[in-house]
């Protein structure tokens, strides 16, 4: 009798399904839609924290003033979207009612922000999809307009 070495196909085949099945176990464990909308989250909160800095440290600067956009562009309880449209923004999804955008490209001008921050799924120059609102009393609202988390993205100074 010859000594032959080597796998049967039964063996490969059996290496193989279990390889397969550790493969989807760890697939599903890691759940990679979940790991990108945290992705995306993540970078909301970045950049909603990023804007609303870079708006409170150009008010420092100009001892107590506003951005003349922020100032006389924006009533108390209303909501902007952030961008470079005229009229007519489009409808925030965190908030219900809508105004026309706040143009925040003098932050970068004078050098508070390298560019507007634009939501990392659907934001353009002109419709960020970011949103600005200012209280009675002054105090800023920056939030994102669409979250993917469940929870609101907001920061408020």
């Amino acid at each position: 009798m010859r000594n032959k070495k080597g796998f049967t196909l039964l063996e490969l085949l059996i290496v193989i399904a279990i390889i397969a099945i550790l493969a989807v176990v760890v697939f599903v464990a890691l759940d990679p839609l979940s790991r990108f909308q945290d992705a995306r989250d993540s970078q909301r909160w970045s950049d909603v924290t990023a804007i609303i800095d870079a708006i409170k440290l150009d008010q420092v600067d100009n001892g107590g003033s506003y951005l003349t956009t922020v100032n006389t562009g924006i009533t108390a309880a209303e909501y902007h979207v952030i961008g470079t449209c005229a009229t007519g923004a489009a409808n925030c999804g965190a908030q219900a009612e809508q105004d026309d955008c706040v143009d925040l490209e003098g932050l970068v001008t004078d050098g508070y922000l390298p560019a507007v921050p634009t939501d990392p799924s659907t934001g353009t120059d002109a419709q960020t999809d970011y949103y600005l609102m200012k209280t009675a009393t002054g105090a800023l609202t920056v939030g994102a307009c669409d979250p993917e988390g469940g929870s609101a993205i907001t920061v408020t100074r």
